[in-house]
């Protein structure tokens, strides 16, 4: 997929671009507020101990530096691959794009990725694809219902229309998404109270398929706008 396997910041023609499948989102339970802060502040915490870390901020014996940045937020690699496993584990503290006034871009993997997306107190997770989601709904389970909307997709070259499909996880909430490889999504928190965990059940595939020098999240993704756009690009009311 990648046109220069270690490039971080590859952009790919979006008037010509197709999702190779669609997002699946699973709503999975909510919580009381002071639960929720206390398990997206412990996670939180973890990966800013990361970024302070040595050990975790520069590439240990296997060449991995697990402590990374992407443009939703600080990352830090919490299981890594190793012989007869390809899957590896990252957490993400989101950035609020309010306080930066910037959203992320969007993009794709260069392999599939599941995603488990949670909420503090006045937090909420906007997550955005130019393919509509499914939502798992399973009758009788007690779980809820994410908002759903479409919009204009703001970074599309004058003359070319792209429909984004939105989907909002509210305070004090966990949702799951799978994200087939090569399928567009954008992730932005509204809120300091936000965070991923994401497994990559092919991460070390990537590296050898793509030909790339290493364990980079940035590398293995491929952006389909050239700049980040200010935060009313992907603001909530």
């Amino acid at each position: 997929m990648k046109r220069v396997p270690d490039d971080e910041n590859e952009i790919h023609d979006l008037t010509t671009f197709t999702d190779a499948g669609h997002c699946v989102v699973t709503p999975v339970a909510q919580f009381p507020p002071g639960i929720a802060q206390a398990v997206t502040d412990a996670l939180r915490a973890l990966v800013q101990a990361a970024h302070r870390a040595p050990a975790a901020t520069r590439p240990d014996a296997d060449g991995i530096t697990r402590a990374q940045t992407f443009e939703e937020g600080d990352v830090y690699m919490l299981a890594a691959p190793f012989d007869g496993y390809h899957a590896d584990r990252y957490l993400m503290d989101f950035y609020d794009v309010t306080d930066r006034d910037i959203c992320s871009r969007m993009h794709l993997h260069t392999g599939l990725r599941f995603v488990r997306m949670m909420t503090g107190p006045d937090t909420r997770i906007r997550v955005s694809s130019l393919t509509p989601f499914t939502i798992t709904d399973v009758p009788g389970l007690p779980t809820y219902t994410p908002e759903t909307f479409a919009d204009d997709y703001p970074d599309a070259p004058d003359g070319h229309h792209r429909t984004r499909h939105n989907l909002v996880v509210p305070p004090n909430s966990w949702a799951d998404m799978q994200i087939p490889r090569g399928t567009s999504h954008q992730f932005n928190a509204h809120g300091p109270h936000a965070v991923i965990d994401s497994v990559h059940p092919e991460e070390s595939i990537e590296v050898f398929r793509e030909h790339m020098a290493g364990y980079r999240m940035m590398a293995q993704t491929i952006f389909l706008a050239d700049e980040q756009p200010p935060s009313d690009a992907c603001s909530l009311t």
